[in-house]
């Protein structure tokens, strides 16, 4: 029986099916299909793989995935309005070298970490004003400072790896927090990805990121600066970026030209793991996160199986494309799908 329209005021509804209601919806999104993926997966790995479950090798997987986090924050609101940042790794291995030069030449690492976040913020800016006012396509131009910025690492250090760095910074990069397995790392993990979620989540420029990423001629028309924002989120992550850089030189121990080589691949599946649109103006940032350890659970458990590093880039390759395709047709088999008769 359909409802008495214009007869009498609908009834309202009952809180318990408003509360079964919000339970569907939240059940049919996206970020909760990979929560759920999430502990199938760290379920499936503490059954099937010799040292998995243990607190010692959750703190070397928090670790492993940091820098990955820590970059795939900037980006989630970068790919929500429609935009990518393939620089990131190449700002992360520039950052490195000019922070291995610094110190060979003497300057203290009180000095050379802001420089070395202020170098990130320059890159990201040049990005930021290549897209936004010069208007080239940001994949165009993050391809070409991709190679630049990496280009420019092997110019300031060369070969060369620079591992004299003291200790009491190294071993604090990766230090425990007292009375736990997690490294210090995971505070500034959650730190940021506080500042970026309420930023995303409860403000209105949050919300001018999903109209930029659904319909940024609608959006420039409604009076919101689209090139303003698109470049100070372009400078965000040149600035984490750079930061990620300190990080990783520190945790490893040594400043290279290479390093973190190819680690775009990994937070480009990590944010479109974790929901969010490559087409923009869709996502969610505790998505992403569940995307970031998602990937690191399963690169973790490959890695004890004692799987080959070739398997895992082919696994980190597969995880993007399946990110892709999938919510792609998904949405055009629900298009296809007849719609029922109005009652």
């Amino acid at each position: 029986m359909g409802p008495d329209v214009g007869t009498a005021p609908r009834a309202a509804a009952s809180p318990g099916a408003d509360s079964r209601s919000a339970l569907r919806r939240l059940a049919g999104t996206r970020e909760t299909s990979v929560i759920g993926a999430l502990v199938v997966a760290v379920l499936a790995a503490s059954l099937l793989v010799e040292g998995f479950a243990s607190g010692r090798n959750a703190g070397f997987l928090i670790l492993d995935i940091a820098t990955i986090a820590l970059i795939a924050l900037p980006m989630t609101l970068i790919v929500i309005t429609g935009e990518i940042d393939l620089s990131v790794a190449s700002t992360l291995g520039l950052t490195s070298a000019v922070m291995g030069q610094l110190w060979v030449m003497g300057l203290p690492l009180e000095t050379i970490v802001p420089l070395c976040v202020l170098l990130g913020v320059v890159l990201g800016a040049v990005n930021g004003l290549l897209v936004t006012v010069a208007g080239l396509p940001s994949l165009a131009v993050t391809i070409g400072t991709m190679a630049m910025y990496r280009g420019l690492a092997y110019v300031v250090l060369g070969d060369r790896a620079v591992a004299d760095f003291p200790f009491e910074w190294t071993g604090g990069a990766t230090a425990r927090i007292p009375g736990t397995d997690l490294p210090w790392v995971v505070l500034l993990i959650a730190v940021l990805g506080g500042v970026f979620g309420v930023v995303l989540h409860a403000t209105p420029v949050g919300r001018s990121l999903f109209a930029i990423g659904s319909n940024d001629e609608a959006t420039r028309f409604s009076g919101i600066s689209v090139a303003w924002t698109k470049l100070w989120l372009f400078v965000a992550s040149g600035a984490v970026a750079g930061l990620a850089g300190v990080f990783w030189t520190l945790q490893y121990g040594s400043a290279r030209a290479d390093n973190a080589f190819g680690l775009e691949l990994s937070v480009v599946a990590a944010v479109l793991l974790g929901g969010v649109s490559i087409f923009g103006g869709k996502g969610a940032l505790p998505g992403v996160l569940a995307g970031v350890l998602l990937l690191g659970v399963i690169r973790n458990a490959l890695s004890l199986a004692d799987v080959s590093s070739d398997v895992l880039s082919i696994v980190t390759g597969v995880l993007l494309v399946v990110s892709v395709v999938l919510p792609t047709t998904i949405t055009r088999l629900r298009e296809r799908r007849p719609r029922a008769a109005p009652s």
